[in-house]
């Protein structure tokens, strides 16, 4: 065994790819050391991410160069990068349609409320988009701390499954998004 680390390759889908999947994209990619490479795609992309979502990575301090809404049509090509997992993180109770990955990433479904569909002054979006943001992070941050070369497929499947359903109140981000 040769003494390179291995790159796990995640794709983030949601419906418009414009807030949700973009954050998680971004953080995950901005994650010092991380094994993880992060891309995000939309079943039905807006073509534009939120000016929501951009200002809220600004305000985590993570870049957005390069960000953009993109079809996951782009990943089910031929020269595309392999996925290893793919996420899907459309909130089932707001009624959005999730896409289905066909293939043999190992998936799962983490289900975050759509900020870009929250309602009121801007100053209450921006608060809802940071909170979807900390329950993302969160999320984020269980998964690059798993012991991934001692977990089995199964027992992967399993702790994927159980991250996407820890309630919101329960996730705990190490750092707050000012830092």
């Amino acid at each position: 065994m040769s003494g390179e680390r291995r790159t796990y390759n995640v794709l983030f889908l949601c419906t418009g790819n414009s807030a949700r999947s973009l954050m998680a994209e971004a953080y995950l990619n901005s994650i010092p050391g991380s094994a993880f490479k992060a891309y995000s795609a939309g079943s039905f992309p807006t073509g534009s991410p939120n000016p929501f979502a951009l200002s809220t990575l600004t305000t985590a301090k993570i870049s957005t160069d390069g960000l953009r809404s993109k079809s996951w049509d782009e990943f089910s090509k031929v020269d595309a990068p392999r996925m290893n997992f793919i996420f899907t993180v459309c909130d089932n109770a707001a009624g959005e349609t999730c896409p289905i990955w066909p293939g043999h990433p190992v998936s799962a479904h983490w289900p975050f409320p759509d900020p870009a569909a929250f309602e009121g002054l801007e100053t209450e979006i921006q608060a809802h988009f940071l909170e979807v943001f900390r329950q993302i992070r969160s999320r984020i941050d269980i998964l690059v701390n798993l012991p991934l070369s001692e977990l089995d497929d199964l027992s992967l499947k399993g702790e994927l499954k159980r991250i996407g359903e820890t309630p919101p109140a329960e996730l705990q981000s190490q750092n707050s998004i000012s830092e």
